[in-house]
């Protein structure tokens, strides 16, 4: 049997590489390569970036692509390979490209790219669900692309972060064994799962899945005003929270993620290291289900649940101050953030709303969680049970395994479960449609909504949102939808969970994390 050090030194050393000769170069320079050795707790699955829709292929895509535009650390939008965009009419966006881009292979970039790429991800499994707003992408010229929407979408930006244009030259026609070289092949072997060519700051050179993946900075990489100097990644998977976050104090690694919360007072106090931690965009929640119980159809019993628990409190002791706590699904950034509704804790509070809708005396209900699906999940369930029994509520617990619990939640087999989100679309909207909205089984309208929480009027100015084109008209309807779910209290918000980084003193990681939790690594200073 192999021990934990002995492995740690075959996964950091390892030389075995699978070359991809399609892809690799010389890498010689005259002067030293500046070199980050990066361990991730999971490597990605594939090279294919249409694969699966993950936050690891994500990082990946950064890395090795770029999209047409790109998410600032306040949620903003900044252009990328879309120089500038324009609204021509509710149904369509114009974007400018940029000229001069070329990709790893020495293809020039034009709009045919951008073009395939968006019919490509129409095609995918994962992300077809996104863009199934978009009717069509045309190419006007070779530096301008319209996109058309079936209906007025305002989201078009939003899908524009996760279009990163593939080579379609390199990956038209046919492999060797006659397979399509644009072929997606989920969990599988393809062409595209195997080989790589974008316009990003990284190619990858080597690959061996599960051990090491090799990436060198491209030469001809056009954004000559990215302060970058990184020349080499290495990228080291080690799934052991503890092992990973081992291997950066004893400076086998120089830049490790994700964190974890047991783990920062031990990163904190290494002076040879930084950690580096912002509230990220993953909302957890409880749902009370109105059709099980009653008592959660008066929303003066809602409140009082709301009242009951102690969210500072979760998330300095249980989280280790690794989140924040939540008055709201959307966070700080998304346009229905609300910044006047604050999180409400006050136990007498939630005696007198008890006592005023007739439940002085409390009532017993049933609880489910999962046990290793969100930071500490067990244990926020656990603490929500402990507070809810102030007031008299008395809570049967049971926590399960994810495998396990997402068949039960689809069941609402119990009268609060646990449920954690986050908007693929970084937007407020995909919240409301999934969590709140009356469930809907023919068109996917609440499917999450284990609460069976129903406010048509809500849910018409969701839709009115979606089609308003004007931002801020749309983010002061999706702030009243917020703020109206508030008074409701139509479930009980506990806290956004934070993400946490860290890496050696010189190793600059602030300027290019963001809550979306996609680093920014071709932007990266190492100082010597």
């Amino acid at each position: 049997m192999i021990d934990k050090k002995t492995l740690l030194a075959s996964l950091l050393g390892a030389s075995v590489v699978l070359p991809l000769p399609a892809l690799a170069q010389d890498s010689a320079s005259d002067s030293d390569p500046v070199t980050l050795r990066m361990a991730y707790d999971a490597d990605p699955v594939s090279l294919d970036i249409h694969e699966q829709l993950s936050g690891g292929i994500l990082q990946l895509s950064h890395l090795t692509h770029d999209p047409l535009v790109r998410w600032t650390k306040d949620v903003k939008f900044e252009p990328r390979l879309a120089a500038d965009w324009e609204r021509i009419d509710d149904k369509t966006m114009r974007f400018t490209l940029r000229d001069g881009v070329k990709f790893h292979t020495g293809n020039d970039f034009t709009a045919k790219d951008v073009v395939w790429t968006i019919n490509r991800l129409k095609r995918s499994a994962d992300f077809k669900a996104i863009f199934d707003p978009i009717a069509s992408a045309t190419a006007i010229d070779e530096h301008t692309v319209e996109i058309k929407t079936h209906k007025p979408y305002p989201l078009v930006l939003n899908l524009a972060t996760y279009i990163f244009p593939m080579d379609s030259e390199y990956y038209s026609g046919e492999t060797e064994d006659g397979d399509p070289k644009d072929e997606i092949v989920k969990n599988g072997d393809s062409f595209a799962s195997r080989h790589s060519s974008g316009t990003g700051p990284y190619e990858v050179v080597s690959r061996q899945q599960g051990v090491k993946v090799e990436f060198e900075r491209f030469d001809d990489y056009w954004d000559k005003d990215s302060p970058g100097n990184v020349d080499r990644l290495v990228l080291t998977p080690i799934g052991e929270n503890a092992t990973r976050v081992s291997a950066l104090l004893s400076g086998d690694v120089d830049f490790i993620a994700p964190v974890p919360p047991n783990d920062l007072d031990r990163v904190r106090a290494d002076k040879n290291v930084e950690l580096t931690t912002m509230s990220g965009t993953r909302i957890i929640l409880m749902q009370l289900n109105q059709k099980r119980v009653e008592a959660f159809e008066d929303p003066r019993v809602r409140k009082a649940f709301n009242y009951a628990v102690n969210q500072q409190a979760i998330a300095d002791r249980l989280m280790k101050g690794f989140a924040t706590p939540a008055a709201q699904l959307s966070p700080k950034g998304y346009d229905g953030y609300n910044d006047s509704l604050e999180p409400r804790y006050d136990v007498e509070k939630a005696k007198e709303l008890m006592k005023e809708a007739g439940y002085e005396d409390g009532f017993s209900v049933s609880m489910m969680a999962p046990n290793n699906r969100y930071v500490n999940d067990a244990k926020i369930a656990q603490a929500v049970a402990t507070m809810l029994s102030r007031i008299n509520v008395d809570v049967d617990l049971k926590t399960l395994p994810k495998a396990q619990y997402w068949g039960e939640f689809d069941d609402r087999a119990a009268d609060i479960m646990m449920i954690g989100w986050h908007a693929d679309t970084e937007d407020s909207a995909n919240l409301f449609q999934y969590l709140t909205e009356c469930p809907d089984p023919e068109t996917g309208a609440g499917q999450y909504n284990a609460a069976n929480y129903c406010n048509p009027e809500l849910d018409e100015k969701v839709a009115q949102a979606n089609v308003e084109t004007d931002r801020a008209k749309r983010a002061e309807m999706l702030q009243a939808v917020e703020k109206a779910l508030y008074d409701d209290a139509a479930f009980m918000p506990l806290h956004w969970q934070d993400l946490a980084w860290a890496a050696k003193k010189n190793v600059k990681l602030e300027p290019v994390v963001n809550v979306m939790n996609f680093p920014y690594l071709g932007d990266l200073v190492v100082e010597q």
